[in-house]
């Protein structure tokens, strides 16, 4: 028997460019400007790689949102997946709540990345307009979610194609004129591999984005063939994309500039090679990218957690607004993110997002090969090696950020805990009763 659970306003709305867009729209607006620093930071000379390592990890994960949007495709696809596997209970109810917080925590840290970026031609460094910035981009991507989906899908459209070909021309033409002028400036010693396999977790959450697909695949034409399309699309331009722009980056900055600019990477690798116009037009760039991001983000955790209501798996008060729930959820969304902005730095937005992502991540793997493999006809072993990969990847950035700040690591563990008790809390049991669900 077939499990829906659908938006009532599911209406294939989103052809596949849209949802190609949509996808990579999220990943390039965090994984490029608002991450780059962050791994370089971890992983050093060899951060490109670390891309590499990281779309290697988020193909291997994505295989189980594929076998499983292609036979159930769903708006709000996740919370799909974790109720078919564990039930309408605490666990698929907590699961999914982490997966819709850190799509939240997404949106603060590209938020915070477009307000970095927009300040750096005044020559402005952290300070209360950051998060004020951040805020106004967050309002702004609410309002074009409000106007429907066919104006996210078109916005989306345009803005994913300039980004993407304004990052790969910067891309070329940075490691270009690195190899006419001085060469490469990075380092290929001082290999640290715990610091690698940490950074891939930041990776990891660059390529999230195309969990936005799968928390779209009940709007998207022809689900059943084009959620998988869309998937594999999106994560092969992302991982070139963002190969080129690390080496053109790498090949304009020390590995210690990087760290230093961390929070704008690539406006500072334009200066040396590409003179001060290229500057303006990287940070231009940037802007784009990052507020694509926010109004694709916003797109797909509105419509999570709006099929969460929908399930009763999360509780749901108007607040005495009038319209929809997906209306809500979409306030709900923004006045989240816009706290967050407020709230933490971009290190910690991004960390605190990697913890929340992959436990949820390793949750789907568990219940997918443990109840379900075989109603899909799926390979167990590839979700065995993402589930691998992910714990590995996970103990070594615990690990890092206990020696660098075990704050985050307090506040993750805290984050995580008192999701999962709340939701058992709320709806009474671990694991709910499948078949009556069906």
């Amino acid at each position: 028997m077939e499990h829906r659970h659908d938006s009532a306003d599911r209406d294939g709305s989103i052809s596949l460019t849209s949802a190609v867009a949509m996808g990579t729209g999220v990943m390039i607006g965090a994984g490029i400007f608002a991450l780059t620093g962050q791994i370089a930071g971890l992983a050093g000379p060899w951060f490109p790689l670390s891309f590499i390592a990281g779309a290697v990890v988020t193909a291997f994960s994505a295989y189980s949102y594929i076998a499983m949007s292609n036979r159930w495709p769903s708006s709000g696809g996740i919370a799909m997946i974790l109720t078919k596997a564990y039930g309408p209970g605490a666990i698929a109810g907590a699961a999914s709540l982490l997966m819709a917080l850190s799509m939240v925590i997404n949106e603060s840290l590209v938020a915070r990345t477009f307000a970095a970026y927009a300040l750096r031609p005044f020559d402005i460094e952290g300070g209360p307009l950051v998060p004020l910035i951040a805020v106004g981009l967050i309002i702004f991507a609410y309002v074009v979610n409000a106007s429907g989906n066919r104006s996210v899908g078109l916005l989306s459209v345009l803005m994913s194609a300039l980004k993407i070909g304004g990052i790969a021309v910067f891309g070329v033409a940075a490691i270009w004129a690195s190899w006419a002028g001085n060469g490469d400036t990075t380092a290929t010693d001082d290999f640290a591999p715990l610091g690698f396999v940490g950074s891939v977790a930041l990776s990891i959450l660059a390529f999230k984005g195309f969990t936005t697909i799968t928390n779209s695949g009940g709007e998207i034409t022809d689900p059943h063939r084009n959620v998988g399309r869309t998937i594999v699309i999106s994560i092969l331009i992302c991982a070139l994309t963002y190969l080129l722009v690390a080496l053109a980056v790498g090949s304009s900055l020390t590995p210690a500039e990087i760290e230093d600019a961390r929070d704008y990477a690539l406006a500072e690798a334009a200066k040396p090679v590409l003179g001060q116009t290229a500057f303006y037009l990287t940070v231009a760039l940037a802007m784009v990218a990052t507020a694509s991001g926010i109004i694709a983000s916003v797109f797909a955790v509105s419509r999570m957690l709006t099929m969460l209501t929908d399930m009763e798996m999360i509780p749901h008060s108007h607040f005495g607004m009038s319209g929809s729930i997906r209306s809500h959820m979409l306030i709900y969304t923004v006045v989240i993110a816009g706290a967050l902005a407020v709230l933490f730095n971009l290190s910690r937005i991004a960390s605190l997002g990697a913890f929340f992502y992959l436990v949820m991540d390793m949750a789907v793997h568990w219940g997918v090969w443990s109840r379900l493999r075989g109603e899909i006809d799926a390979r167990g072993w590839v979700i065995l090696t993402a589930l691998a990969l992910d714990a590995v990847v996970l103990a070594a950035f615990t690990v890092l950020k206990w020696q660098s700040d075990p704050m985050i690591v307090a506040y993750a563990v805290v984050g995580i805990v008192a999701v999962f008790t709340y939701e058992r809390f709320y709806l009474g049991t671990w694991f709910g009763d499948q078949k009556e669900e069906a």
